[in-house]
């Protein structure tokens, strides 16, 4: 038999048969060819859609990543403002006269006719001091004085009486000269007893204590028997203090930037917290001439009239002197400011990069500051810079308007 291939079968063999009972062969169709193609091409299609998209997860994590490690950051604009022709400054009121009383003599408080917030008058008696001892001292004394006394006008006799011996030649030359001589001595004797008993008479005059001007007693640290020693070797307590408070001082500390518009006679007011929306008018009295080398000030005094009694020693105020008005000049928010070793700088932002500038402070006016140098109106100033940002830093400007609002304010 022949096959279709072209060979023959010898179908009378075994072989032969079973070959002749075996299924005729057949070859792939064209269908399962196309079919084999198309599963070829989904799963190429599937393994390219993966990393693609794996590709592109990719490069979404990296631009994240990037985008992430660019700090957001607000932005100001220095502003032009005309700084005020007027500046407050803190000051402490002090009375024009104010003195503590001692007392000159030792002794024992006898009494005393002020307490605090008395009014006195110049002259008027305060207190009186009881002095045994000096007392005695001024007895003992008068004594001597009167001793010192007869004992010249002996001398005096004596003296009188050889020099007209003398005129007759009854005494010797040498006898009269003593004679005389003693009288000198008595009589320098006398004028120290004389001046010994006008020391402990003054002594005594200063159990009566005196008000030594016009003014209201502040404090009183003696009561009735208390002990009173005066003296070099002693500490002296106080027994009143004694205040004038018809005319204020107020001396303030003026920075050296002003120094040169604070003027003698020249016009300031006070205002203090007790006393809202009511000024004091004084006038600048004088001045130390000398800047503080250790706080940059100018010591000025500034007096005020009193009469009512509002202002009280001691009294925080603030004084507003009256300066003049300085050109517009660039301002910037405190909270813009990097302090760091290589000097005072600010951030700013260019091209989307960090650039630090280094500034000079013309004046500091506490939230504001005002710009001498390095800046102009059209940089980009970053609020609140962190104490990390660096040059080169890049960064990416976030709500505009909240930083110019925070500019603003």
């Amino acid at each position: 038999m022949t096959n279709q291939d072209g060979t023959n079968t010898d179908i009378s063999s075994p072989a032969g048969r079973a070959a002749l009972d075996a299924p005729p062969a057949r070859g792939l169709t064209r269908g399962t060819w196309i079919g084999l193609i198309v599963v070829v091409l989904v799963l190429a299609a599937i393994v390219v859609l993966g990393i693609a998209s794996r590709s592109h997860q990719q490069g979404v994590l990296e631009q994240e990543n990037k985008q992430s490690s660019v700090s957001d950051v607000q932005i100001i604009h220095p502003s032009g403002s005309n700084v005020s022709d007027e500046i407050a400054l803190p000051g402490n009121t002090q009375a024009f006269m104010d003195t503590p009383i001692y007392s000159r003599t030792s002794g024992y408080l006898k009494s005393w006719n002020f307490d605090i917030g008395a009014h006195v008058r110049k002259g008027q008696l305060m207190a009186q001091i009881e002095t045994p001892e000096l007392d005695q001292q001024l007895q003992v004394a008068q004594a001597d004085l009167k001793s010192s006394q007869a004992n010249l006008d002996l001398a005096v006799s004596t003296a009188a009486r050889y020099q007209n011996l003398l005129k007759t030649n009854s005494v010797s030359k040498q006898e009269t000269d003593v004679a005389t001589g003693d009288e000198a001595a008595k009589r320098a004797a006398r004028d120290a007893s004389e001046a010994n008993v006008r020391r402990l008479t003054q002594l005594q005059s200063f159990e009566n204590v005196y008000a030594p001007f016009d003014g209201i007693v502040t404090a009183r640290n003696t009561d009735i028997g208390a002990l009173i020693e005066a003296g070099a070797n002693t500490v002296p307590k106080e027994l009143f203090h004694v205040a004038a408070m018809g005319k204020m001082r107020v001396f303030v500390a003026v920075p050296e930037a002003y120094s040169a518009s604070i003027k003698d006679d020249s016009e300031a007011t006070l205002t203090l917290d007790e006393y809202p929306g009511q000024k004091f008018t004084g006038e600048v009295a004088r001045n130390s001439n000398q800047i503080d080398p250790a706080s940059r000030t100018l010591n000025v005094e500034v007096d005020i009239d009193n009469q009512k009694h509002e202002l009280l020693p001691g009294a925080y105020v603030f004084v507003h002197f009256k300066v003049p008005q300085h050109v517009t000049s660039l301002t910037i928010p405190s909270n813009t400011l990097l302090f760091r070793s290589q000097g005072l700088q600010v951030a700013t932002v260019v091209g989307g990069k960090v650039h630090l500038v280094p500034v000079k402070i013309g004046n500091d006016m506490g939230a504001t500051v005002e710009i001498a140098s390095g800046l102009q109106a059209s940089d980009q100033v970053i609020v609140d810079p962190s104490d990390s940002i660096s040059e080169g830093q890049s960064v990416h400007i976030a709500e505009a308007g909240a930083a110019a609002q925070t500019g603003a304010k």
